[in-house]
């Protein structure tokens, strides 16, 4: 397909809620050669920066603070005027992080979209130890923040089960809305410069992705440096250096770094939702996003054709 026959996606709303704000995009300067990371959240983006710096770094990333050269840019904290400086003087090719839908975020035929999802019940497995590690640092910044509506909360439930019913039930609740995020990125999927990445398939065969996303990238891999990229993406390394690949550098939660390094598995809400649970998840699923991507997002396989 030409580039003159592809539609590419517009920009057609502003989304600033107590985390985010989309304003910071509009005069952001992209480049070509930029490469953007975008998910709900809980769905690996960290782990898939860790990757993209072995790449742009060649491997030699220890004691590099992969956080902060690869910062959330819409992220209210800091705001934009505080890290823009340090992401505009960066020479080596950057790669920045979103968690907005397709339709709150400035487009770039020539960049490159990496887009990573995972089963809505294992991110809030994950967003359940998240949301219950961060501390007065956290709550107290974001009461400072200019008013953009209902600010986050202390969770108010231990229970893991009330939790993800919670969000289920509230669309995101705390937080902001899932279902649109996947949907909006699943119908571009099919653009020459977007890449699609499920959780799952890293936890298979992280090599495997990491030498698809090199190929999809334009990164040469320099094999002799291959050993020591994989390992610096390791759960085990990047929970022991969880500081350096952690927002603002853990201090926002209890535990520091490590509580937000947590457990890198799926599958861990099977026992505790009902069979009730399971059966109204995986429908709702299918109503928001049809059957092909609800399968996509549940397995991380294409069904054929897609």
């Amino acid at each position: 397909m030409a580039d003159e026959n592809i539609i590419w996606p517009v920009k057609t709303r502003e989304i600033q809620n107590w985390a985010m704000d989309s304003t910071y995009w509009n005069d952001f300067e992209i480049r070509d050669d930029d490469i953007i990371v975008s998910t709900w959240q809980k769905a690996g983006t960290t782990w898939v920066q860790q990757i993209l710096a072995q790449f742009i770094f060649d491997g030699e990333t220890e004691g590099m603070p992969i956080a902060d050269i690869s910062p959330w840019l819409d992220l209210r904290l800091p705001p934009l005027e505080d890290k823009l400086p340090d992401i505009i003087a960066q020479k080596h090719r950057r790669f920045l992080k979103t968690h907005l839908p397709v339709d709150a975020l400035v487009y770039s035929q020539k960049a490159k979209y990496i887009y990573i999802a995972r089963d809505g019940r294992d991110c809030m497995w994950s967003l359940f130890n998240h949301h219950h590690a961060f501390n007065d640092v956290l709550y107290d910044a974001v009461k400072a923040l200019p008013d953009f509506g209902p600010v986050i909360e202390r969770p108010r439930t231990n229970d893991v089960r009330q939790y993800y019913l919670d969000w289920f039930n509230d669309n995101g609740f705390q937080f902001w809305p899932f279902w649109e995020n996947i949907r909006t990125w699943w119908e571009i999927r099919a653009l020459p410069n977007v890449y699609f990445l499920h959780f799952q398939n890293l936890v298979d065969d992280m090599e495997g992705q990491m030498r698809k996303l090199a190929a999809f990238l334009d990164f040469s891999i320099d094999e002799a440096k291959w050993d020591k990229m994989v390992h610096h993406c390791s759960f085990d390394y990047m929970k022991a250096n969880a500081t350096l690949s952690t927002p603002l550098g853990g201090v926002i939660f209890d535990g520091g770094a490590k509580s937000f390094v947590n457990k890198g598995t799926n599958d861990r809400w099977r026992g505790t939702l009902t069979a009730e649970d399971i059966a109204a998840y995986e429908a709702r699923a299918i109503d928001e996003l049809g059957a092909a991507c609800a399968h996509w997002l549940e397995t991380g396989e294409f069904l054929d054709g897609q």
